[in-house]
């Protein structure tokens, strides 16, 4: 099983360039793990933690979550984005961060002090 949880370890969270950056936070790993728990199905994490460099070359935004170990981009088979988030946004680490839905899946960060990010990139 996972070395950070149940069901999650540090490589799928390590940014995708190479250079090793994998801190990621642990009230994040202790959410996306109830997450899982809640929807009874694997969640792969398509992004995790992002160096400086690689954020910028994938245009992500410079005050960027992923940047300090707190955000990850998900998906889970067989389970629309829409429906993914909605069983987040029943998590207070998420439902006080940020959600993001996208045709790709779904953005979630446990951001501390808010505001709230909310996105709807799908219908």
């Amino acid at each position: 099983m996972g070395d950070l949880s149940k069901n999650f370890s540090r490589y799928e969270f390590a940014c995708h360039c190479g250079c090793g950056f994998d801190q990621v936070d642990s009230v994040l790993v202790r959410a996306l793990q109830t997450l899982r728990d809640r929807i009874a199905r694997p969640i792969h994490v398509l992004s995790g933690c992002r160096c400086r460099d690689h954020n910028q070359a994938v245009g992500g935004s410079p005050k960027s979550q992923h940047l300090i170990g707190r955000a990850a981009d998900i998906m889970a088979v067989r389970l629309k984005p829409r429906d993914l988030a909605a069983v987040a946004l029943g998590i207070e680490e998420f439902a006080r961060g940020g959600i993001g839905i996208y045709p790709w899946g779904v953005h979630l960060d446990v951001r501390p002090d808010g505001p709230s990010r909310r996105a709807h990139g799908e219908d």
